[in-house]
């Protein structure tokens, strides 16, 4: 590509005048640079009208001058402007509405008053002061782009440190040491004399690559989000939450069910989350204390940014995505990590499960599709749904489903034995909480601090629904309620569901593990005397409570 196309080029992308300027600027560069750019050829530069996409982002994002690139790199890690300005745009080219209909936010908000009255006799916590919030997908990211931006700056700060040692103490600084200009795509960009240093423009490189990441995640999550709490946990400074109608209804349409009945059922959803994080003061403090020392202990593996960027074919923001992605040069966790990664996962588990428990009850008299509503949502996450997927890409947090599962059965069992009063005492304190065993425990059970239940009664699900069941075929776990019992040509299905109470039954009569079920059953038909005089807890789990 000879001087000439370029010339073309630039004012193709930025008309006659400033075009003419960039040309000047062009020429001005160190000659490594322009043979760099003429090599691309005409396949390797962007599109005109890409670059002029780039340059409105850009010039939403404050850089526009020398002096907003200088305020820019002193502001901090995360340019919060550029990020939505990018996610703006996105938002606008998928055609979202740019308010909520009048009619529309009628019906829902009518909904939102049923569906409180609903929690209201199976939730202690009261409602939330405030109201909820309606809003579109352009109002989801005004509300929660400052706190994804809050959680994701330890990880750019030290990515935006990295970049500067590697490209200084490893590549030796190429750019010769200073740099009349940057080219973002490239669109030239003034650099102030203080910034010319190589090591200061990975920085603003890095702020900038980031940033931009941070706003195709948050552009492309606001389609999928029904609620400001779809991540599990408070994003918006609104503590009564917020829905997106557009969401939920195309969410309806996707799985043919009623708009109305998938609306209460996300009312329920959010109410239930805005309810909980209303009325327990530590929670979220508890969630960006574990999210900041996670991500405050972050590496880098300088070796892997190294490789990333010498395969970057520039030194532009969109060239070096790939080293500022901790999939790509994030260090395996520290201990420290481990252990606030796994109470992290574990209060996230907590309080969908609480929430799971709580929706369920409030609406399975009157939402016909509760089931598979709640079948979906627990899909969602386990194939990484929004909140897995987006603190995947920022933090590198996953969330287990299991532990999911496990917390929703725990807080039945508590509302079983215990009731819904002593079920949200639970609470009151972090260690008043259930406590998931460590993953190695393939049988392991809840456990809750009670001064009313054993630890025992507290495992036993009480519920008598297995509800994962369907979840654990898609998912094509292996199932774990039995150990070496036989089925005698039983369906695998009902062994799941039941395999693990006849076990329980048959250990309690003195059975072996050669006993099938259907003997086992003759046997508790034989015993039922016995059992009818025992003088043991109803709460109990069956028999006297010998081991296997």
């Amino acid at each position: 590509m000879d001087d000439n196309a370029i010339h073309q080029w630039l004012i193709e992308c930025f008309g006659p005048v400033q075009g003419e300027a960039a040309w000047q600027q062009f020429s001005q560069l160190p000659e490594s640079l322009r043979d760099q750019i003429r090599a691309q050829g005409e396949q390797g530069l962007p599109k005109p009208a890409e670059v002029q996409s780039l340059i409105q982002a850009f010039t939403a994002g404050g850089l526009n001058t020398a002096g907003d690139v200088q305020r820019t790199v002193e502001a901090g890690p995360i340019n919060i402007r550029l990020a939505k300005s990018i996610a703006s745009k996105r938002i606008t080219e998928e055609g979202a509405q740019t308010s909520v209909e009048a009619l529309e936010g009628v019906k829902v908000r009518s909904t939102l008053s049923e569906s409180s009255l609903w929690l209201d006799s199976v939730c202690n916590f009261d409602p939330v002061q405030g109201e909820t919030q309606l809003l579109t997908r352009e109002g989801w990211l005004d509300g929660t782009i400052d706190a994804w931006a809050q959680f994701a700056a330890p990880v750019a700060s030290s990515m935006n440190d990295a970049l500067a040692a590697v490209f200084q103490e490893r590549l030796g600084g190429s750019l010769d040491g200073e740099v009349s200009g940057m080219f973002a795509g490239p669109v030239p960009i003034p650099i102030p004399d203080d910034l010319k240093d190589p090591s200061t423009l990975m920085k603003l490189l890095g702020n900038t690559s980031f940033s931009m990441q941070l706003g195709q995640a948050a552009g492309s999550l606001s389609s999928e989000v029904l609620g400001s709490f779809d991540q599990g946990i408070a994003l918006l400074k609104s503590s009564a939450g917020a829905l997106i109608p557009q969401n939920i209804s195309a969410y309806a349409q996707s799985l043919e069910i009623d708009v109305a009945e998938v609306t209460a059922f996300a009312a329920l959803h959010e109410q239930a989350h805005a309810r909980l994080f209303s009325s327990v003061p530590w929670l979220m403090p508890r969630f960006e204390a574990l999210i900041g020392k996670y991500a405050r202990g972050i590496s880098i593996d300088l070796d892997a940014m190294e490789e990333q960027l010498r395969e970057a074919n520039e030194m532009n923001p969109e060239s070096i995505a790939g080293a500022v992605n901790l999939t790509n040069v994030g260090v395996n966790d520290t201990p420290e990590q481990r252990s606030a990664l796994e109470s992290l996962e574990n209060l996230l588990a907590l309080v969908d499960g609480w929430v799971d428990c709580v929706v369920w009850r409030a609406g399975m008299a009157h939402l016909p599709h509760i089931e598979q509503l709640r079948e979906m949502t627990r899909r969602q996450r386990a194939a990484g749904g929004p909140a897995e997927l987006t603190f995947e890409s920022l933090l590198g947090l996953q969330l287990r489903p299991r532990r999911l599962r496990e917390a929703s059965e725990i807080w039945e069992s508590i509302t079983s034995t215990e009731g819904q009063d002593s079920r949200d005492r639970h609470w009151s304190h972090p260690d008043m909480l259930p406590l998931l065993q460590d993953d190695s425990d393939a049988d392991s059970v809840i456990e809750a601090p009670t001064n009313s239940t054993s630890p025992k009664q507290q495992g036993s699900n009480h519920s008598g629904v297995d509800w994962d069941a369907e979840l654990s075929k898609l998912l094509q776990e292996d199932n774990q309620s039995t150990d070496g019992s036989s089925t005698n040509g039983q369906d695998s299905s009902e062994q799941d569901s039941f395999g693990q109470e006849t076990g329980k039954q048959g250990s309690a009569n003195g059975s072996t593990s050669g006993v099938t079920p259907s003997e086992q059953a003759n046997d508790d038909d034989n015993h039922s005397s016995d059992k009818g005089s025992d003088d043991s807890n109803p709460n109990e789990p069956s028999g006297d409570g010998s081991t296997h």
